[in-house]
């Protein structure tokens, strides 16, 4: 919000300096982003008309231009301006001024021709940005008057940021309130006085948007000349407020809206055709705004809408948006249609971003509007334009729907709970001065106040509210710093889950970076990935491409690694920790903690000493089993093959309990082809994603002893079925084995010459000890034996010789 420092003060008269004015907006609780001085140290500058504007004999560029500086004076100015002309009033400095940025006026002579003085530019005097020519002031403006004077100057345009509750603070009066309550003031009182009817043209309105659209208030006007010119209070309030002067009619409902935070639209009465109706948009429907755009709709949208071509047919605005092209007011209308409506936030929020438009009237309505404000802002709107532009306004035209209209309710505020809350006692009259500088009505209760806000601070609903609203204008400095009492109680880390930093870590050394992504994505990219069932729609989405809650994290993080790789980076390897969300029919979304690696390029980066090669399924493999090792988890992949999988290069992850019952934990393998194409991934993706929980499980850890005797390693060659997973192979080896079994090693694999097709050759060693004695080759040779009739029971291994 941006908004005229001189504005404020008219609404709420302090002595504080625009310093302290900053600090105490701040403080409490707005924000101040920037202060921007504008038209300081102008002594000198005058109102000035240019009376001729002859062309420079030496300099096809500039003008030797005679201009008037009052009571019948002139002076000789050489100016370069493109828009210096005869009759133009602008801003003259005269010699021995000093205009903002240290240029000092002096006489001069430019190409020979004496010059006495400079006419100005908005740039040149601190006022605007706009250094395209000089500052054209109204024909009205008084010759030889001081500019700082007719121009309200000096002043500020001030920015703050506010946060989502105090959408009351979207208009200069709202946050007249905070500041006449933060500096001991008082809001001065507002004229709204209603402008008399002086004919009886109406319009039927119909509401029938329910309780979306609970009240419409419009009026007509007739005889407006709306070709006048704003005037220059006016244009220099909504410049510096940051508002774009247009013409005077839209200028006014601009004006009124950052005064008193009512947005509002004004029609051209003659191109509407009664009844106008509120009502929902009709599925695809199509309307043209304002700014140009044929906009398609949805039921989602609401309209106002004439009855142009059948009742309700036209829709002539976008409700609480945008107005409609078809029905704007121009310099040529004469007739006017003033609107002013109540459109509560849910039937707004994301109306706009749908549509790729962000508007004052949408970021106003999305957070909140004072639901009584639409007849005044009529009134003031009305008053502005008869005295300014002429025109005859008939009766206010209201529409409302008071069930849907909750009147303020009364909220208690404790003397003991405030103390309790802040850890000091606010003294009786500073609370109740506090809450009546706020626009509260206050009475006394025996346990303290009964509190009624006003309709435009929908914030305060519960007694907390209000004792952050003691607290906020007390000072939050004021509040005196406590340590908390009593013991504080240590929670230790679960020794039956391995941390997250531990997986974090783990990951970090086997050469991963961890990325952070939006938990919210693109619903195009789940379809791609075929992950859109059961996906959680966002009511609010930043942005079209931010619309649902993401499914699982590879979608995310596959999308990271494809911008990445667009980079020229030509070794990736990432990984992310974070919740998915997803909700069946009826239940709420349901969150889980999942953990997701993916990788492409080189497995090992160029180095001098090996040919590098692509990263592959089974590099992917070892990173999850080390992170598995962490838990002392054994894993087991069996073949599957998701929609976004390779076929053959892919599996579902189980763990495996003590008693060997299986646990499905996610899924690793690489990506199919065509989604990696629709990625526009050139290099072959591998990729894992786990339930966090399951995997980080572990047994409380004991310490063990070291054995004394020396291991014992026999290796074993065997060839086997091709289908045979190693995993199964490895589950009866261990089981045959018993416990002198420390480590089982696969370290060959071979198919070809010498071993017949459909079976493979497979290697491994056996690493055996004891912790009591050293073990005998007697010993070993049982263990191999028994291994190796496990192994051909099982699997129909074959040992070879």
């Amino acid at each position: 919000m941006k908004f005229s420092e001189n504005w404020l003060r008219q609404h709420v008269p302090t002595d504080a300096t625009r310093e302290q004015l900053a600090a105490t907006l701040t403080a409490i609780g707005l924000e101040v982003e920037e202060v921007t001085a504008l038209g300081e140290s102008l002594d000198g500058v005058v109102v000035g008309r240019i009376v001729s504007a002859e062309k420079h004999p030496e300099a096809d560029r500039l003008q030797v231009c005679q201009v008037e500086i009052g009571d019948g004076a002139t002076v000789q100015i050489v100016c370069g301006a493109p828009n210096a002309r005869a009759g133009l009033k602008a801003p003259l400095a005269t010699v021995g001024a000093n205009l903002p940025g240290g240029m000092a006026i002096k006489a001069a002579k430019l190409r020979g021709v004496e010059s006495f003085g400079m006419l100005c530019s908005a740039k040149e005097l601190g006022v605007d940005p706009d250094a395209s020519g000089l500052l054209e002031l109204p024909a009205d403006a008084p010759v030889g008057a001081p500019l700082a004077q007719y121009l309200s100057l000096p002043d500020a345009s001030i920015e703050i940021k506010l946060t989502p509750n105090r959408a009351d603070c979207f208009s200069v009066r709202g946050i007249a309130y905070d500041v006449a309550a933060a500096c001991g003031s008082a809001v001065v009182p507002f004229d709204a006085t209603p402008m008399p009817a002086l004919n009886d043209a109406t319009l039927t309105v119909e509401l029938d948007a329910g309780a979306k659209v609970p009240r419409f208030v419009g009026r007509v006007i007739e005889g407006v000349n709306a070709a006048v010119a704003t005037p220059i209070w006016m244009v220099e309030r909504l410049r510096r407020s940051g508002v774009r002067p247009i013409s005077f009619l839209v200028d006014v409902t601009q004006y009124v809206m950052l005064e008193l935070g009512q947005p509002m639209h004004a029609f051209d009465r003659d191109s509407l055709t009664q009844p106008i109706v509120v009502r929902p948009a009709r599925a695809g429907e199509e309307t043209k705004l304002l700014d140009g755009r044929t906009v398609a709709l949805d039921p989602d949208f609401l309209v106002v809408s004439d009855s142009q071509g059948g009742h309700a047919a036209r829709a002539v605005a976008l409700g609480g948006i945008m107005g409609g092209y078809d029905t704007r007011v121009t310099d040529a209308t004469r007739n006017v249609f003033l609107e002013a409506a109540h459109w509560i936030p849910s039937a707004i929020i994301g109306c706009g971003r749908k549509l790729g438009l962000h508007t004052d009237a949408g970021h106003r309505f999305e957070r909140g509007v004072d639901p009584e404000l639409p007849r005044q802002a009529v009134e003031v709107a009305t008053r502005l334009i008869v005295e300014i532009a002429g025109g005859a306004p008939g009766p206010v035209i209201e529409a409302v729907l008071p069930q849907h209209l909750s009147p303020p309710q009364a909220v208690p505020l404790r003397r003991e709970r405030l103390a309790r809350v802040l850890g000091l006692r606010v003294a009786d009259s500073d609370v109740e001065r506090i809450l009546q500088a706020l626009g509260l009505t206050v009475a006394n209760t025996a346990e303290g106040w009964s509190v009624i806000p006003p309709s435009r601070r929908f914030d305060l609903a519960i007694e907390e509210d209000l004792i952050e609203e003691i607290a906020r204008i007390h000072g939050y400095d004021a509040i005196p710093t406590t340590l908390p009492g009593g013991a504080t109680r240590l929670i230790a880390p679960s020794e039956t889950q391995v941390e997250s930093g531990v997986l974090r870590r783990q990951l970090a050394a086997r050469g991963y970076l961890e990325a952070i992504n939006y938990a919210f994505v693109d619903a195009d990219l789940l379809a791609a990935w075929q992950l859109s069932d059961g996906a959680v729609a966002l009511a609010n989405p930043l942005s079209a491409e931010l619309g649902v809650m993401r499914t699982q994290l590879l979608p995310g993080l596959v999308a990271a690694l494809a911008r990445n790789a667009a980079r020229q980076q030509s070794r990736l390897r990432l990984f992310e920790l974070g919740n998915v969300f997803a909700t069946r029919a009826g239940e709420a979304p349901l969150q889980t903690a999942r953990i997701a690696a993916a990788a492409c390029g080189d497995a090992g980066g160029e180095h001098w000493s090996g040919k590098s090669r692509p990263v592959g399924f089974y590099d992917l493999k070892g990173d999850l089993d080390s992170l598995a090792a962490l838990a002392g988890a054994r894993l087991e992949y069996r073949p599957s093959q998701p929609a976004w999988a390779h076929p053959g290069r892919s599996a579902d992850v189980y763990r495996l309990d003590e008693n060997g019952q299986a646990r499905r934990l996610g899924w690793i393998g690489q990506l199919h082809p065509r989604l990696q194409r629709a990625l526009d991934l050139d290099a072959d993706v591998v990729a894992f994603e786990l339930d966090l929980a399951p995997l980080s499980q572990r047994a409380v850890p004991r310490a063990g002893t070291l054995s004394r005797y020396p291991s014992v390693r026999r290796d074993l060659a065997f060839v086997v079925a091709e289908d045979a997973p190693w995993a199964a192979i490895s589950a009866s080896v261990q089981a045959a084995a018993g416990p002198s079994l420390r480590d089982l090693v696969l370290f060959d694999r071979y198919q070809g010459k010498g071993v017949e097709t459909g079976f493979k050759s497979l290697a491994m060693g056996l690493i055996l000890q004891d912790e009591s004695r050293t073990l005998t080759d007697r010993d070993v040779e049982e263990v191999v034996i028994a291994v190796m009739a496990a192994i051909e029971r099982d699997h129909g291994a074959k040992i070879r010789a």
